[in-house]
């Protein structure tokens, strides 16, 4: 993309216009009095935001882009037009040299073997009478599985790049477009195998990337993306927005759901609304990206994200289930502090228990029709799942709740909001209005804040030291198993890790376990992308090799990890105090209880015996 395209593509057009004039929507378009001659009867103006242009049908007849516009209004030439729209698009702006111009050919080449690569995955696709046969099974039509071109990979270490060189490209083309990878041992290997393949496009249409999910429920990992490209940068692109786009603006809302089947199912029965992001949080570009089609945004959550810890995140309320694996679904406060900037306003929507939005779409469209009208707020839904339906009589659970959602109503950036927020959960606890319009944040001077941040940068250092050797050697992880075992704890998870890319590139680490057919190192490049890899591959380059033939520094190994494991029961316990004062109200409370308390015995006893390990390894 040139700069004069990346500018154009940035700045809302109807925005912009609608900022001089007065427009009006007119189906997906907007229509007003042409500004460029006198006119108070027709309103012959048009801006036309698909396509980025606008167009007068009156006496001057004139039309253009966002360029013309400016030139026009302002009595700019082109330079002080591509000057002053990059200000606004927040584009940096540099003579294009004959590398760049070098580098944009380059790009077109890309697209064109990604494109390459689409038609090589769906004609597998229709020659696999097994993942078509699923495909279909799970209720997805022909002409939808066309439409968002979804193909198959085939469980081969080179039919892909066979197909492509045999039409002249080069390995280090397929490398660049993040088709195939390099083994360290000198060769090369297709990057997706036995996987159902989603192409990723950017919201023009044009190939960025794919997305592929296993075919075979024993694979791991569920999901892998094309790794960081120059066309491919998950933060920023979303699947299926490209043919949303219309729709959005039709609707004027867009829905974000979880998976590319959500993305196709919704499209299939009518909703055509709806994109996903890629196993991410949505970014603030993502949402950028959105809001130039409809302020209007509402997230759908299945019924175990609506609960669980990731949902909450950033308001560190632990209200998961303590054997359930949290994932990143969105982040509540970024959510409403992206809000305020963004001027959009997003909702939030959970599904029934047990039902994915694919479900819910394939079996009744007009019941997910239904379902987006009871979206909430993003404060009032997180009110919602803290409170339950039954308002709390234990002041502690009182006070607990108004500390995590008070931060998350202070980050409202209308005041009028933020303070019905602020009575509103004041009536639901039942309180005195005044303790809510009382309380801001705490400030910590910086001498009081420095013990925590240094121990939460000891922990996070330790993690980081912790996966730098497993990374090196993976079949590590047997050995501190073992030890984990003697203690009488399960195995090393990807629980005992608490950042998210720290997750993933521990899954990655199991996952290159047991690959005889390929080095674990060259396993676990190959299943990592993005920020995931570069710090895997930044972690390993610090770790040292470890003679464990040494007590000393056994031990020393060993009891790091026993802190990754001592962390997580502790968080656990925390968690698990929270949700003995949630069930106080249940009408099953002696039952849940019960439970409870079986829990935080088993707790008790693994940090009691992870307290004697390290103290003896002191």
């Amino acid at each position: 993309m040139t700069v004069v395209e990346e500018i154009k593509d940035r700045v809302d057009i109807a925005e912009l216009i609608g900022e001089s004039m007065q427009l009006k929507k007119s189906g997906k378009n907007f229509t007003g009095f042409c500004p460029f001659h006198a006119n108070t009867r027709t309103p012959a103006f048009v801006v036309f935001p698909d396509t980025g242009t606008w167009r007068c049908f009156g006496a001057c007849n004139e039309g253009g882009d966002v360029y013309k516009y400016v030139m026009k209004k302002e009595g700019w030439d082109f330079p002080q037009a591509l000057q002053n729209l990059a200000e606004r698009a927040g584009v940096e702006l540099r003579p294009r040299t004959p590398e760049q111009e070098e580098q944009e050919e380059a790009q077109v080449g890309l697209r064109g073997l990604l494109e390459s690569a689409v038609t090589f995955y769906r004609n597998n696709l229709l020659h696999s009478d097994q993942v078509l046969g699923y495909l279909q099974g799970r209720g997805f039509s022909s002409e939808a599985l066309e439409n968002f071109g979804v193909g198959y990979a085939p469980d081969s270490w080179d039919a892909l790049q066979a197909f492509l060189l045999e039409k002249g490209h080069k390995h280090e083309q397929l490398v660049e477009a993040g088709l195939i990878a390099k083994r360290e041992n000198g060769g090369f290997y297709d990057r997706f195998r036995n996987r159902i393949m989603f192409p990723i496009r950017d919201a023009r249409g044009r190939m960025a990337g794919f997305g592929a999910r296993i075919s075979d429920p024993k694979d791991q990992p569920k999901f892998i993306n094309s790794p960081q490209t120059v066309l491919f940068d998950k933060g920023r692109l979303l699947f299926g927005l490209d043919g949303a786009r219309k729709a959005i603006r039709a609707a004027d809302q867009a829905v974000v759901v979880e998976g590319y089947f959500d993305v196709i199912a919704l499209h299939q029965a009518g909703h055509g609304n709806a994109v996903s992001p890629m196993g991410t949080a949505l970014t603030s570009h993502q949402l950028r990206s959105l809001k130039r089609y409809s302020r209007n945004i509402v997230l759908a959550l299945d019924a175990d994200a609506a609960g669980n810890q990731a949902t909450l995140r950033g308001l560190n309320v632990a209200r998961e289930a303590l054997d359930r694996e949290p994932d990143p679904v969105f982040d509540a406060r970024g959510l409403v502090r992206h809000e305020g900037r963004l001027d959009a306003e997003i909702r939030i929507v959970g599904l029934p228990e047990g039902k994915d939005p694919d479900e819910v779409a394939l079996e009744d469209p007009e019941a997910w029709t239904d379902l987006l009208r009871k979206a909430s707020p993003v404060v009032e839904y997180v009110m919602d799942l803290l409170i339950g339906p039954s308002d709390s009589q234990d002041a502690k659970q009182k006070a607990a709740i108004a500390r995590q959602v008070l931060p998350l109503i202070e980050d409202v950036a209308d005041p009028v909001e933020r303070e019905a927020y602020r009575q509103g959960l004041a009536r639901r606890l039942k309180v005195d209005e005044r303790a809510m319009m009382g309380w801001r944040p705490k400030r910590t001077t910086r001498t009081q804040a420095s013990a925590p941040d240094l121990q939460q940068v000891d922990s996070m250092a330790t993690e980081g030291f912790c996966l730098g050797l497993l990374l090196r050697d993976p079949e590590l992880t047997y050995w501190i198993d073992r030890q984990l075992h003697a203690l009488e704890l399960e195995g090393l998870s990807s629980q005992d890790f608490i950042g998210t890319d720290s997750q993933v590139i521990f899954k990655a680490v199991q996952s290159s376990l047991g690959q005889v057919d390929e080095e674990p190192t060259e396993r676990w490049k190959a299943l990592l992308d993005g920020t995931a890899l570069d710090q895997a591959i930044a972690f390993a380059s610090k770790a040292e090799e470890v003679d464990f033939a040494r007590p000393k520094v056994a031990d020393a190994v060993s009891a790091d990890f026993f802190r990754l494991r001592m962390r997580r029961v502790e968080g656990l316990l925390e968690q698990l105090s929270f949700q003995q004062q949630a069930v106080q109200e249940l009408e099953t409370v002696e039952q849940e209880m019960i439970s409870l308390a079986k829990k935080a015995q088993n707790l008790v006893t693994q940090k009691r015996r992870l307290d004697v390990a390290l103290a003896g390894r002191k």
